[in-house]
């Protein structure tokens, strides 16, 4: 495969990319500077003769969570608008000067290296530089909400991420079942192809065929409402009120701080307050202490039978930080993973740049979850819906190990 030949000025590239990538930052894009390297690179090989391939090359490198799609694609067109002509050209300076002259090929090597340096140089002067963005390029009042922590929510703001939250849909994958149903392609359905040859005096002129019957996997969620999750411990009850609406199947929810409590009957009420009530009523422990592994092992033993059968989905909900026996959460985590297809464990801290897994209950849990998500707003709620629809019939290559072997090692 040989490398596109590119003419156009090399300077007013590479700055403009720089700007760019700056503008994806300051949007929220967790964009690292090595990224323009890599875009460079890519650039040898898409040219930038049209504009979709120079899109799609930018947003595999740029774009690194699903929900940032809908703003790299309104910042491209914002600051790379105009730029493809009948004649391609580079992005104009109305963005800031060239700093560069003209130079050659781009698909020499030579050329290439040439670029990278100058990117390192300026990559070391960027925060000396000002950048002038039209300020008309900002999130939308639904965007910033849809952004922002639950904990720093004001009245009014979770009234309307609550309007926001009931709008969200919820579709979890299906999961193969032992019954049979026609199908076009599958197996040899010999006894309905033998069935339908007697219309034709015994002669079996087409094949029937059957597959499986797909159903929507169960899920089960257990939801920490310990003091050190109460900023969080509102929303979170809206989340698993819509969660139990919106899905077509009922789901099976626990809330534990010291202890283990039920609430899936409490969750089918239509009057969120009275959810509330009910709930306040039915959980002794509300802000309690946290006993993340004695909570798992009342599960395990006295629920997990029970409710994750047939490939249940595991919805884990917690910060992380267990005054328990780590032994035992380590011990019931490595069960709890076992018993079913999937294991997802949200954090609202894990939405924090600076949040680092570093307390013993994560570090003991981590071993055995399949998915360690943020769940701090709305975004990462989308997130999660995303996840859950996507799981598909296939089992993912898992880590499963007995706690012990876990011990020894560390």
């Amino acid at each position: 495969m040989r490398a596109r030949t590119i003419t156009e000025p090399p300077g007013h590239l590479l700055h403009n990319i720089i700007l760019f990538e700056r503008m994806l930052r300051s949007l929220g894009l967790p964009v690292q500077p090595a990224v323009v390297q890599d875009f460079l690179g890519a650039i040898r090989w898409v040219g930038i003769g049209q504009k979709e391939d120079f899109r799609y090359a930018a947003r595999s490198l740029f774009v690194l969570r699903k929900e940032d799609l809908p703003i790299f694609d309104q910042a491209f067109e914002r600051f790379w608008s105009n730029q493809w002509s009948a004649e391609p050209r580079f992005p104009s300076d109305r963005y800031g000067p060239a700093h560069h002259k003209p130079s050659g090929d781009l698909s020499s090597g030579t050329e290439v290296s040439t670029l990278l340096r100058k990117l390192a140089d300026a990559a070391e002067h960027r925060d000396d530089e000002s950048i002038s963005i039209h300020q008309t390029f900002t999130y939308s009042p639904a965007e910033v909400l849809r952004r922002k922590d639950f904990g720093d929510l004001s009245v009014d703001e979770i009234k309307e991420l609550k309007r926001l939250m009931a709008r969200l849909t919820w579709n979890l994958g299906r999961r193969r079942s032992r019954r049979w149903r026609p199908g076009k392609i599958g197996l040899v359905d010999f006894r309905r192809s033998f069935r339908e040859s007697l219309r034709t005096e015994g002669e079996m002129l087409r094949l029937a065929r059957r597959r499986h019957k797909m159903r929507p996997r169960p899920l089960t969620v257990l939801a920490d409402i310990s003091g050190s999750m109460e900023r969080y411990t509102g929303m979170l009850l809206h989340f698993l009120v819509g969660l139990a609406r919106g899905l077509d199947q009922p789901i099976e929810t626990f809330l534990f701080s010291t202890r283990l409590t039920r609430i899936s009957r409490q969750l089918r009420s239509r009057d969120f307050e009275r959810v509330l009530r009910e709930i306040s009523r039915s959980v002794p422990d509300w802000s309690g202490g946290t006993r993340i592994g004695q909570a798992l092992k009342t599960f395990n033993y006295e629920w997990a039978r029970r409710v994750l059968r047939r490939g249940a989905v595991v919805l884990l909900i917690s910060d992380g930080w267990d005054r328990g026996d780590i032994g035992l959460l380590r011990r019931e985590m490595a069960r709890l993973q076992r018993s079913c297809y999937r294991l997802i464990w949200l954090n609202p801290l894990l939405g924090s740049a600076q949040y680092e897994p570093l307390t013993r209950g994560i570090q003991a849990a981590l071993p055995y979850v399949d998915d360690f998500l943020p769940v701090h707003n709305l975004a990462s709620l989308e997130q999660l819906a995303g996840l859950l629809e996507g799981l598909d019939d296939r089992r993912r290559i898992r880590r499963q190990q007995r706690p012990e072997i876990d011990l020894q090692v560390n």
